[in-house]
Order: structure tokens, then sequence, then C-alpha cells
């Protein structure tokens, strides 16, 4: 799930100032799933356009390269179109990852909407226990750059992560293969956790900057 703070609680406006690149698929998607199923109530949580039953049936994360479409009872779905991929916070969450729409399996996803209401909806069939992964350890390479004074910015966007967000910055450091590899990674994971961005967002300011540049031309 998206750690980053949300930029609005308003639904509405939410849709209106997501990136460009998903802000069509998150429109198009949306409006799919309202009519199918047009009694899902919206909100906002973990900057995701959750939609709502009885209680959280998927949500829509709108990133800068993709659209993620998340179930949070994803491991209690059949998925025979192979849609659903693991999910970050839990093993119980999975996660529809769209780039185009073009050739997507609208009707495999309709299904998967259509059965998550409908396991939402029967109280008869609690949720799963949630599963949780084992902490990764902080790589000694990020311990030691944090514990710098030049990176305290760094060190306190690192510590007001959720243990989720600060795993996908170890997970990424540790499986670096290539000393130079491992150097770059560490100036990126810097930079952006002075910025207080996960993992997912860590070039957003590249692209903040671009599109400025851009409304100010």
């Amino acid at each position: 799930m998206d750690c980053s703070p949300a930029r609005t609680k308003d639904p509405v406006a939410w849709l209106e100032t997501c990136p460009d690149f998903s802000q069509p698929l998150v429109d198009r998607v949306h409006e799919w799933i309202l009519t199918w199923e047009p009694d899902l109530t919206a909100s906002i949580k973990w900057n995701m356009l959750c939609l709502t039953g009885r209680k959280l049936v998927c949500g829509l994360s709108a990133c800068q390269k993709h659209l993620g479409i998340v179930f949070f009872r994803g491991t209690e779905l059949a998925d025979p179109g192979k849609l659903m991929v693991g999910g970050e916070e839990n093993t119980n969450i999975r996660t529809v990852r769209v780039t185009t729409l073009d050739g997507f399996d609208r009707e495999g996803l309709r299904r998967l909407v259509h059965a998550a209401v409908a396991l939402d909806a029967d109280p008869a069939v609690p949720p799963l226990p949630k599963v949780r992964r084992e902490p990764w350890p902080v790589p000694e390479v990020l311990k030691a750059a944090l514990a710098l004074k030049k990176n305290r910015a760094s060190a306190e966007g690192f510590a007001r992560l959720a243990p989720s967000c600060q795993r996908e910055y170890n997970v990424w450091l540790t499986t670096a293969k290539r000393p130079e590899t491992l150097r770059r990674r560490l100036q990126e994971t810097l930079a952006a956790l002075a910025g207080g961005r996960k993992w997912a967002q860590r070039k957003d300011a590249e692209g903040n900057g671009r599109r400025r540049a851009r409304d100010v031309a």
C-alpha cells in the first residue's frame, strides 16, 4: 500500500490530482467498478481511493508509471486469469498492476470485483488472519549513512516510514549486486528519504520538477 501522506481526503479531489500517466487509467477503472458495484462507497486511505462495502473491498493506487488495483482479501479470491500479484503490506493483499488498458482483461477484473464484494458481504466468512512477513534487516551501508549528521533529514524520513515501506528500501539496497549499483541506490535512497518519499516514489522529485518547468513554459 502507498505509505506516502495523502494529498487530499476528498475522493473527487484525489481523482483530479492523480499523476499524469495513471490518471486516465484511474478514471476508467473507477468508472468500471462503480458500474459493476454501485453500492460501494469511496474514501481515501493510505493515499489510495478505497472502495468499501461492509469493510474495505478494493482500492486504486495512482502511481507515476502504473495503476495498482488492490484487493484487501486477495488471497481468498480465485484468479483464473492470473491478474493479481503479491501485495505490499501483508500476504492477504493482492494487487493488479496496470500500465495500459489496451488488451487488458476487463472481464477478469469484473469477476474479481464481484467476488470481492460477495466475500465482503458474507459475515459467515471472516477474513483470514494476517500473515506478516519477517522483518528485513537494515543494510549496514544504510545504517552507517543514516548515522551521519549530514543525513539527519534522511534518518528522520526513514524513521517516519511504516515498517513495510522501510522494508522496500532495505530489500532494494541488499539486492544490489555490484558496488557501483549499491552506491547509486544508496544516494537515491538518501535523497528520497530526505524528501519523505517511499521507495516507489523515490524519483518523484524529478518528475515534479519537470512538470513545474513545463507549466511555467
